[in-house]
């Protein structure tokens, strides 16, 4: 992403990251110029028709340079008009969040309006309030945004830390049944969505204490027999707590997971097949819900588990390590895109 703003090139490869290829298309459908966009064969996988449809609408003029509704892109840059635009909020927040950012420059604005069901709300709750605190002229709606043409203001920003990594250090304490774990940075009045996390934790048996400086989660006794849980508001945890959920014998069913399909990978499918390796009959009900009714197989070889190019894959497997002291962890690079350090932070854990 930092590449790419500050590139003098005109053609980008974003690899795998999806924000990246949401937010760009966005930023350089608004920016005078041609732009190529494209990335990894599994980001050329993943749709981006709703994104694209809403840009053209609002002035863009954007084509298709492969499959109609999937990257790669043909960008070709210029002022946008804006308005009154009606998309649906029902495959990706990335695709408001990027649509909400660009709009102080267009020169009608835009009343966002929002149909269908909202997923990961909290991501677009996020955007707003870092666009207002930047300048944007903007207001909530009944049904979305009204956002007025003003540019932003630069100024003195502090980037939270990251909510969604911690979540792999709250399940290594669930896994390790004992101990405490010191996080700076992260606090209890966050904008994330996935702070929310905290409770889910403690029934599981992590306890958290919010500090000056950050978090001290403590492992106590479990507190239930099965877990239950819409994720609709914090879907990028759902392989966290799959696997300390298996892994400590817990029944669960997950609901609010449809836009695990069209993660990194097909996550749902992922989480299925890497789990069936370490024994665990993971079942699906359509895209919407994810269970596991504590139906296991026997497993002999050790354990090797793909990650599908995704970073979440990697690090919600890894501390299973615990449990399974031969397990593999394949391609475990594909933790640089979100956390570059974390299998040092691993290592001096365990």
């Amino acid at each position: 992403m930092v590449e790419a703003l500050h590139s003098g090139d005109h053609g980008f490869d974003i690899g795998h990251a999806g924000t990246a290829m949401r937010f760009l298309t966005a930023y350089f459908s608004q920016l005078p110029g041609a732009w190529e966009l494209t990335g990894s064969e599994r980001m050329q996988q993943r749709p981006i028709g709703i994104l694209v449809d809403a840009l053209n609408q609002l002035g863009a003029h954007i084509e298709y340079a492969g499959k109609n509704g999937y990257p790669p892109l043909r960008i070709f840059g210029s002022s946008l008009t804006g308005g009154t635009l009606e998309i649906p909020a029902s495959v990706s927040s990335q695709y408001i969040s990027a649509l909400m950012m660009i709009a102080p420059y267009m020169s009608q604005g835009m009343d966002l309006r929002l149909t269908g069901k909202i997923v990961s709300p909290t991501y677009i709750d996020m955007t707003y309030l870092i666009m207002q605190a930047f300048g944007a002229d903007i207001s909530p709606t009944a049904t979305g945004f009204r956002i007025l043409p003003a540019p932003y203001t630069p100024i003195p920003y502090r980037v939270e830390a990251d909510w969604s990594a911690a979540s792999y250090f709250y399940e290594l304490l669930v896994l390790a049944g004992q101990g405490e774990i010191e996080m700076q940075g992260l606090t209890q009045n966050s904008m994330q969505g996935d702070a929310r996390q905290v409770e889910i934790w403690e029934q599981l048996g992590v306890t958290t204490t919010f500090k000056d400086q950050g978090i001290l989660l403590t492992k106590t006794p479990l507190r239930i027999q099965q877990l239950e849980y819409d994720f609709i508001e914090m879907p990028d945890l759902v392989q966290s707590f799959a696997v300390a959920c298996c892994l400590s014998d817990i029944p669960f069913s997950f609901t609010g997971v449809e836009t695990l399909r069209i993660k990194e990978t097909d996550r749902i499918q992922a989480l299925t097949a890497e789990l069936a390796k370490l024994g665990y009959r993971v079942k699906s009900a359509g895209d919407n819900r994810l269970f596991w009714e504590g139906e296991k197989y026997l497993v002999s070889a050790t354990p090797e588990i793909a990650t599908y190019h995704d970073h979440r894959m990697a690090m919600s497997f890894a501390p299973a390590i615990l449990k399974y002291p031969d397990l593999v962890i394949l391609d475990k690079g594909v933790t640089s895109k979100s956390f570059p350090h974390y299998w040092d932070e691993l290592k001096r854990l365990i």
